[in-house]
Order: C-alpha cells, then sequence, then structure tokens
C-alpha cells in the first residue's frame, strides 16, 4: 500500500494524476536548515525525515511504501521557505523579480526493507515585476505556504517568464521522478 507523507494538496493532487491508489499521512517535520547544510541536502533530508516519519506512524509497516517529498526556493545558495506574513512574501518577490531561481525538489519512498531517491531541480526565471504587481500578488493570499512566496499552478504563473525544468516539481512533487522512483518499488508498471 502506498502512502504520501503530506498535509499538502498539490501534491496529493499531483499524486492522483499518476493513477495510483494511495492514503494521505498528516506529518510534522520540522524544516529548519543546519548551519552550513548544502541547499539541495537539505530539501532531501526533510523528504526522508518525511517519509521516515510517516512509517513510524504506521502499525504494520510490513507492504507500506510511504512517500515524503519537499521543495525549496533557492537563490544565491539562500533558501526561501515559506513567507511567514506580508512583509517577507513582499520581500522575497522583490528578490526574485528578474532573476532566475533554482526549485530543489525531491521525494524518497521508504519501506519496512528499503528507501529511494529522486531529485528535480528546475531554473525559473521571473520578469521585472513592478512594486505594485507585487502588493496585488501578495493581497490576494496566494504567497502564504508556498516555498518561494509563488504559486507557479496559481496566479503566480504570471509572474514567470521562463522555466527549465519540472512544472510539477515547482508545484511540489515531480511527477516524472516520482513515477520512476514508485516503478523501482513495483506500484507502477516498469
Amino acid at each position: 500500500m502506498l502512502y504520501l507523507a503530506s498535509q499538502s494538496p498539490r501534491r496529493r493532487e499531483l499524486l492522483r494524476q499518476l493513477g495510483v491508489e494511495y492514503r494521505a499521512l498528516d506529518v510534522d517535520v520540522p524544516e529548519t536548515r543546519a548551519p552550513g547544510e548544502p541547499p539541495e541536502e537539505y530539501v532531501s533530508r526533510v523528504a526522508l525525515e518525511k517519509a521516515q516519519a510517516g512509517l513510524a506512524l504506521l502499525e504494520s509497516a510490513e507492504e507500506a511504501v510511504v512517500l515524503g517529498s519537499d521543495t525549496e526556493v533557492v537563490l544565491d545558495g539562500e533558501v526561501f521557505g515559506k513567507p511567514a506574513d506580508a512583509g517577507q512574501a513582499r520581500a522575497m518577490l522583490q528578490r526574485l523579480s528578474g532573476r532566475t531561481h533554482t526549485v530543489v525538489s525531491a521525494v524518497w519512498a521508504a519501506s519496512a526493507a528499503h528507501t529511494g531517491q529522486e531529485v528535480s531541480i528546475s531554473k525559473v526565471r521571473f520578469a521585472p515585476l513592478e512594486e505594485a504587481a507585487i502588493a496585488a500578488y501578495v493581497a490576494t493570499g496566494e504567497p502564504f505556504g508556498k516555498a518561494g512566496g509563488y504559486a507557479i499552478q496559481g496566479r503566480g504563473a504570471a509572474l514567470v517568464e521562463h522555466l527549465e525544468g519540472s512544472y510539477s516539481g515547482v508545484m511540489g512533487l515531480p511527477l516524472f521522478e516520482t513515477a520512476r522512483l514508485l516503478r523501482r518499488f513495483g506500484l507502477l508498471p516498469a
């Protein structure tokens, strides 16, 4: 049985697109980057910790496979995370304006027998943004709960000038990589 260790409605929606049966698990894993921890390692570690936390919730984990995923926006080596308030959201969008940033999305599968990982790295270039456009976007409330303060699948798509990589990875669950991982675990046909 497949489980998704995520509270994210976007990840749940994306996993449904693969046509695989699963159950969702709510896990609460601290998303705190260790001093000096490289962004890719941080994202991978958090995704693994989510999968392991999900596996620990199950009474009988023998037949279970748990997916954990994390996605972060990275600019100049800084991991942006989710804005806590409107001021942080504005500051993030101002820094992303007219620049290319990286979106790192890691997904781990964990079972009682073994684990496996896939990583997606995408490049996203924002158009130059006027202060009024940033304020209007922040006022929609969409930036909250989103890495980097934007949702590419929502109104935030209008901020994106160019995407190189995985659209679903920027949303929060890279489907190509997730499908490849599920095949290795025998949950999708080869």
